[in-house]
């Protein structure tokens, strides 16, 4: 029990100290709530998902959820550019299905490529798309979405809703919803073509 709040304790101090540190590059300073893993994950059709990426592990909140509730034979693909973040998901998740590499989510094609796997079940992904500039947000989501097979999907939450119109224009479907019992509140998207 001890190590587990230790453990806990020091996720959340490297996410805060992350944050305090590069606030733009993290969408909040304390990491994703239970609810809202529970509900961005209720989407995966977790039986025909077998390679699975998730851009902005961070302390891998999702990660480690997602590791737990997939079949043992599917692959993830966790695209970090923080190296704190990196060096503690490598230490902390020690699973031979999970692939941690520290690159650009705009990367994603060639990470996939270079691990010799094919395109992806489903896309995960907490970056704070909205903070960034709209060539960059719209770069990745078009590059996610050649990353997907076909009928494969772009699971997005967010803190604000700047990235819906890049995943409108991107995506030839996308469904919005909230969960409010998150700090803060997020929007989420499931976008697909």
């Amino acid at each position: 029990m001890a190590s587990n709040v230790r453990s806990r304790t020091k996720e959340m101090l490297l996410f805060a100290g992350n944050f305090l540190r590069h606030p733009m590059m993290l969408g909040s300073i304390i990491p994703s709530s239970r609810y809202l893993v529970d509900q961005v994950l209720e989407t995966v059709a977790w039986e025909r998902a077998r390679v699975i990426v998730e851009y902005g592990p961070g302390v891998g909140t999702f990660t480690g959820e997602i590791l737990r509730r997939m079949r043992s034979d599917a692959q993830l693909v966790a695209i970090e550019t923080n190296t704190d973040f990196v060096r503690f998901l490598r230490a902390s998740l020690p699973d031979p299905r999970l692939h941690v590499v520290q690159e650009s989510a705009a990367e994603v094609q060639s990470v996939l490529r270079r691990l010799g796997l094919p395109p992806a079940s489903y896309i995960i992904s907490g970056i704070p798309l909205g903070s960034m500039p709209e060539p960059v947000r719209a770069d990745i989501a078009g590059k996610t979405r050649a990353a997907l097979e076909p009928g494969g999907a772009f699971l997005v939450y967010q803190f604000t809703a700047r990235a819906l119109p890049s995943l409108q224009r991107t995506f030839g479907y996308v469904e919005r919803s909230f969960e409010r019992r998150n700090l803060p509140p997020a929007q989420l998207f499931v976008c697909a073509a």
